[in-house]
């Protein structure tokens, strides 16, 4: 992600450890089974972000130097591959993340949230491609997209707790729904691909965006939405 030259907000507020996971200290053959389920697993992972967005099993089995017959020994089908790829980007994630503390002001925790999406989104943005071409024909997939909205709105209902009190139920709902859409991988998407804009721009919609839908719920007669 490109940004100024200068200042705290031009540096990176996540910083993603994209090394090959080191399997925990068995013996034996327990201990060669998870070096090469991790190193397919890796594998994949380097392929898509290298731009190989379907790689197959046999591009997956020679970057991981395993046989074919190993890799599907290890994984039986493309979704619990899938599957686990999915948990290894997560904790990737989960590792580099940092929340933003609630007790910060409005102004500045939205900054600081958007930011922090922004960088995410950037660095899943090969993955989701991926997805998007196999997503419709795959279970997992589809669970992975539902798993991330998820999170974003647990993250968002933590965030702006503080503002979401003056608001009933339904609306508060409706909010962290929007909230959670507005700073997830099909808007952001939408803001860089088909928009054309630079992550610096995308990032500044967004706070936009966030900053009108947390204003919204501020109000003493915030309600939901008429039908």
């Amino acid at each position: 992600m490109h940004g100024g030259e200068n200042g705290p907000r031009d540096r990176p507020i996540i910083r993603f450890d994209d090394r090959p996971t080191t399997p925990i200290n068995i013996d034996g053959r327990s201990a060669r089974a998870e070096r090469t389920r991790q190193a397919v697993i890796d594998a994949h992972i380097a392929l898509i972000r290298d731009g190989e967005l379907k790689p197959t099993g046999a591009q997956i089995a020679e970057r991981a130097r395993v046989s074919l017959r190993s890799l599907w020994g290890h994984f039986g089908d493309l979704e619990t591959l899938f599957s686990a790829t999915g948990a290894e980007l997560m904790r990737r994630q989960d590792d580099a993340h940092e929340p933003v503390d609630p007790s910060l002001p409005l102004a500045e925790r939205i900054d600081r949230y958007c930011r922090q999406r922004a960088e995410a989104l950037e660095y899943i943005a090969p993955f989701s491609r991926s997805a998007e071409v196999r997503a419709p024909f795959s279970e997992e997939l589809q669970r992975n997209r539902h798993r991330y909205l998820e999170r974003a709105e647990i993250e968002v209902r933590m965030l702006f707790a503080r503002e979401f009190t003056r608001a009933d139920d339904t609306a508060r709902v409706q909010i962290v729904q929007a909230i959670a859409i507005a700073s997830t991988w099909p808007t952001w998407v939408s803001l860089r691909d088909v928009v054309g804009l630079s992550v610096p721009d995308s990032t500044e919609v967004m706070k936009r965006m966030i900053g009108a839908l947390v204003e919204s719920v501020m109000s003493p007669t915030a309600q939901p939405l008429a039908v």
